[in-house]
């Protein structure tokens, strides 16, 4: 199968470093600037082998400017992007045989074939591996066999991105960069590469970029969320979850006049905000309370209803989602970046642990 073939394994050895550390990508105070514009401001991180890594950050962050950094389509100012232990400025060509990359606009030529344009990337990529068995395979993994003699032009957008996510597959390069590879699908479109990443994930390792952070949540192993340049945020969504604010919130049910509770819910000591979600029966609505850093609110809402003799039906913690963490770190609300040298370490012990 083409997720078990690493054409990195046949080349000479790398670096004892590399080898020690198990990361195929290596960031190391990477940086970029346009002018007095810093896009990316001295990162570093590192993607082990067979990692799959969600990359997000806001329009104009950096995000793209490192992806591209890392694939060698632009020059850092400073600092070192590592595939597989080579340094893509140093000797771009090597670095960039161990790297399949499908940019947000995948780069097709519409005129062609998918037989015709899969052989045009073989060609280009001096691929070694066997030709009609490989591009086989890759056609069969991304599922656009029955499409090989259309042209591309005619293609759905599904079947595009899939010829796109093909065009990244040839020569099975050890390392995928996908650049919102599901945007513009329909949702069993993306079921279906999204499937495929996490297959491909197994034996590759792989940087994913996408604005659909449920997608991310789903496939990828860790997140990095940069912000104006610098990471914010690193680690698993779970931790991320638990780690990114010491905010209070709760889901209250009750039962009773809707903008009333609301007027004494908001009156209470510490709390940062409430509103209704949709009534659940009749009278009775779900209410999502935010309080203050250090505040427990529990004791002054029981008050609350118990007053005014509202029936409290459920009470229950509210689990930030990936949304809620995303948007509290690129506000900036009560975020501590991470000290680089603490992300290193805990790569290292979690490899030693492996």
């Amino acid at each position: 199968m083409i997720e078990n073939l690493h054409c990195g394994k046949d080349s000479a050895p790398v670096q004892n470093e590399r080898q020690v550390s198990n990361a195929m990508i290596e960031v190391r105070n990477l940086t970029k600037h346009y002018g007095d514009k810093h896009a990316v401001n001295n990162i570093s991180f590192t993607v082990e082998d067979g990692e799959i890594l969600g990359f997000l950050g806001p329009n104009g962050a950096g995000k793209s400017t490192t992806m591209n950094m890392l694939t060698g389509y632009i020059s850092s100012t400073s600092g070192q992007a590592l595939i597989n232990g080579v340094d893509i400025l140093e000797d771009p060509i090597k670095a960039k045989s161990f790297i399949g990359y499908l940019p947000e606009l995948p780069p097709l030529y519409l005129d062609m074939t998918v037989k015709g344009y899969l052989n045009y990337i073989y060609d280009l990529k001096k691929c070694k591996l066997p030709r009609r068995a490989h591009l086989s395979e890759v056609m069969a993994l991304t599922k656009i066999s029955d499409v090989a003699t259309r042209l591309i032009k005619n293609l759905s957008k599904g079947y595009k991105q899939r010829v796109g996510v093909a065009q990244a597959l040839i020569g099975n390069p050890p390392v995928l960069i996908l650049d919102e590879p599901t945007v513009g699908l329909d949702p069993k479109q993306i079921l279906e590469i999204r499937t495929l990443i996490k297959k491909l994930g197994k034996n590759h390792t792989v940087i994913l970029s996408s604005h659909i952070l449920s997608e991310i949540q789903a496939v990828c192993d860790r997140i990095i969320i940069i912000n104006h340049g610098v990471i914010a945020a690193h680690d698993t969504t779970d931790n991320l979850s638990k780690n990114v604010s010491t905010d209070h919130r709760i889901i209250a049910r009750i039962e009773g006049p809707r903008e009333e509770i609301i007027k004494a819910l908001r009156n209470i000591e510490g709390i940062k905000y409430c509103r209704a979600d949709m009534e659940r029966e009749k009278g009775v609505y779900e209410y999502e309370l935010e309080a203050a850093p250090g505040s427990d609110i529990r004791r002054d809402l029981f008050e609350i209803v118990s007053e005014h003799k509202w029936p409290l039906l459920a009470l229950r913690s509210a689990e930030m989602t990936l949304e809620d963490v995303f948007l509290k770190i690129t506000m900036g609300e009560g975020i501590v970046i991470p000290n680089q040298e603490d992300v290193a370490l805990a790569n290292e012990t979690k490899g030693g642990d492996d």
